[in-house]
């Protein structure tokens, strides 16, 4: 028999999953931060762009720490890893572009990256 009012350690998600949830979590901070600076300081496309990049950094980054928790299967891993992979080429890229001038060269690739991340999500969650 089981006693409800044992405090023995219910296993908890793995380091995998921890360090999703923090780069998740980091991720939506930042895009607070880079949301005030494109507000505040950016104009014109740069601040568009920026603002662009904190959206989906932000939405991104949520989605990272709440559903980290639920990725228990390689193919699960591997779309949040995709994910953040994914957020860093797309917003990085566009931050990288807003302050060197150049072009956002890694933010096409970050999208694709995003939008295969989610249709690998997609198949995990139908394997349950």
């Amino acid at each position: 028999m089981i006693d409800s009012t044992s405090t023995a350690a219910v296993p908890g998600p793995g380091a995998a999953q921890r360090s999703l949830a923090f780069a998740g979590a980091v991720l939506a901070a930042a895009s607070v931060g880079l949301s005030a600076y494109a507000s505040h300081v950016a104009v014109g496309a740069g601040q568009a762009a920026l603002l662009v990049g904190a959206a989906i950094a932000f939405g991104h980054g949520l989605a990272l720490a709440a559903l980290s928790r639920q990725a228990k299967r390689r193919v699960a891993v591997f779309a949040l890893v995709a994910i953040l992979a994914g957020t860093l080429l797309f917003s990085g890229g566009l931050v990288a572009a807003h302050f060197t001038g150049a072009a956002a060269r890694t933010a096409p690739f970050g999208g694709s990256l995003l939008i295969v991340a989610w249709l690998a999500w997609a198949v995990d969650v139908l394997r349950k």
